[in-house]
């Protein structure tokens, strides 16, 4: 179910990245439930107000008697108030402080129904045939989610890094989300329209204009915290500009430059073995380094380990037959230090000139990077 999540966002979230102890704080929008209640519905269901909080009146036909009925933190993963259907009725009640992504299982598998969730009075109705079109209405923020999930749904594949856009279509869609952003500056969902638009254009100086014409509700939300520190971040080792040369040995104590790789296409990669994330990414890292490595493409990765075995025997298991560096000082590594690295894995691509022209690809959305420049 946590795979769900991450596709259904592509939002960066730090249950998919190694954090340096100490280095997050937690957000003042955090999830919180005020005395949460969840109760099987009686054969009338009754629509009544939660008082100061939400209440959700759902009705979907086709499910068994007694069906489990759970309401779930997207971001999380975490059931936060369970239910049973009662003649396919079901109820939750609670409050939370800021409008934010919730997903509705029945049954316990897929499909889910998606809600953005605020404090209102809302009803789902649907059928168990086609759960995920099932219609949500009395919340005005999943209203907003509605709205801008219509104008991206044509996209999901250039989001995830698996198709490119004409830069005429770039333009249209950079069009429609600035103004969808500028006409709902107190809209939780507008910090994910920004993101959104920051994936297609990689424009810092516009990601951060757009961050600070919302209202302060909508920047201090769990998302628009993100990207108040993506821009933080791309204001580090901004793309457009070269990535400093830096030294360090290899595994053979041999020491290899930044600057010795100059000429090609090159992935800087920083990662430990005790990383989990890191070791998930790498076969999709060894995937391009395969595909690329005879088209003026290379990998130079930069290991935050303390222990040289460790390091190497997670090389070996891993197959990563590219360039290896680390002076094995854990966080403390002086290349981490440098460029601010606080979290891993993270990566820069660079030109063959050692600019910086895109950060902390993944998966489909470093192939697809790799396809445009590679072909």
């Amino acid at each position: 179910m946590k795979k769900y999540f991450l596709l259904l966002f592509t939002v960066p979230v730090l249950g998919y990245a190694q954090v340096k102890r100490g280095s997050v704080k937690k957000s003042r929008a955090a999830s919180t439930l005020s005395k949460p209640t969840s109760k099987v519905p009686s054969k009338k269901l009754e629509i009544t107000k939660a008082v100061d909080g939400f209440l959700i009146n759902g009705n979907i036909s086709g499910y068994p008697e007694g069906t489990p009925v759970s309401l779930i933190n997207a971001n999380t993963g975490a059931v936060e108030l369970t239910s049973k259907t009662s003649m396919g009725k079901f109820s939750f009640s609670g409050k939370i402080q800021d409008p934010e992504f919730k997903v509705i299982a029945l049954g316990e598998k897929a499909p889910y129904i998606t809600i953005f969730l605020d404090n209102s009075l809302i009803t789902v109705t649907g059928s168990k045939t086609d759960l995920e079109k099932s219609v949500v209405k009395g919340s005005p923020s999943n209203d907003e989610y509605v709205q801008f999930s219509t104008l991206v749904k044509p996209y999901e594949k250039v989001f995830s890094g698996e198709a490119t856009l004409d830069s005429a279509e770039t333009l249209k869609l950079n069009s429609a989300l600035t103004r969808f952003i500028q006409q709902n500056p107190q809209s939780h969902i507008s910090p994910l329209a920004i993101y959104r638009q920051y994936q297609l254009v990689m424009d810092n100086v516009l990601m951060e204009k757009l961050y600070n014409g919302l209202s302060i509700s909508s920047q201090h939300s769990a998302i628009g915290g993100f990207v108040s520190k993506q821009i933080a971040e791309n204001k580090k080792n901004p793309i457009g500009q070269p990535l400093a040369d830096f030294t360090q040995p290899d595994t053979s104590g041999h020491t290899v430059a930044l600057s010795s790789l100059k000429g090609k296409y090159v992935l800087v990669d920083f990662w430990a073995s005790w990383c989990g994330p890191c070791r998930q990414e790498n076969p999709n890292v060894l995937n391009v380094y395969n595909k690329y490595k005879e088209k003026n493409f290379t990998v130079l990765g930069v290991s935050l380990d303390k222990t040289k075995k460790a390091w190497v025997d997670a090389i070996n298991m891993d197959a990563l037959t590219w360039n290896h560096v680390s002076d094995l000082q854990g966080w403390n590594n002086a290349v981490a230090q440098k460029f601010e690295i606080f979290s891993i894995p993270q990566n820069f691509l660079l030109d063959p000139n050692g600019k910086i022209i895109a950060k902390n690809l993944r998966g489909p959305a470093l192939e697809s990077k790799l396809n445009s420049l590679l072909k």
